[in-house]
């Protein structure tokens, strides 16, 4: 009898060949409208609920063209509590104004490794895992900020499976 063992799939779920391509990149400085507060991680959800209507809004406001999909941008550590940004990467220096406490931010340039996840977003860690060991194995120092870029938009595919969040990690 050749029956299939479910925790072969979990294991086929780990396998090596599916870990992320993690890839080197060279980024240039890019200008946003952010909401930054100090969040505790479990609050980070209504943190983002209010944080991307609230920075659309102001970047409309002002005319401001869009240049990325939304982001978050993790400064320090994550720990229980987490310094974030929240919103769009920028065509333009964001001018101010508007309701909400949006301000201008920038995504800084230099080399990052970058790495697409694909799957909920509470199996992130295990991809920043990898991106880690990366800069592990290769001697680099990992910078003191992170960011995510989230692709897909999860009122549009409601499969968390199938969401894709693209991972950078400048290095120091």
């Amino acid at each position: 009898m050749n029956e299939t063992n479910p925790s072969d799939k979990n294991m086929a779920d780990r396998n090596p060949e599916t870990a992320p391509e993690i890839k080197s990149n060279d980024l240039h400085e890019t200008p946003t409208a952010v909401l930054r507060e100090t969040v505790p991680m479990a609050a980070l959800r209504e943190f983002f609920d209010r944080a991307y209507p609230t920075v659309m809004a102001a970047v409309q406001q002002q005319n401001v063209q869009l240049a990325g999909p939304p982001f978050a941008l993790y400064r320090g550590m994550p720990t229980d509590i987490v310094d974030v940004e929240a919103g769009f990467p920028l065509a333009a220096p964001y001018p101010g104004g508007g309701d909400g406490g949006v301000t201008a931010g920038m995504l800084p340039g230099g080399r990052a490794l970058e790495a697409m996840h694909v799957g909920p977003y509470e199996t992130l860690p295990e991809t920043y895992g990898a991106v880690m060991a990366r800069m592990q194995a290769e001697g680099l120092t990992p910078g003191n900020a992170m960011w995510e870029y989230y692709l897909s938009d999860p009122a549009a595919e409601p499969d968390p499976a199938a969401w894709k969040t693209l991972i950078v990690w400048p290095v120091a």
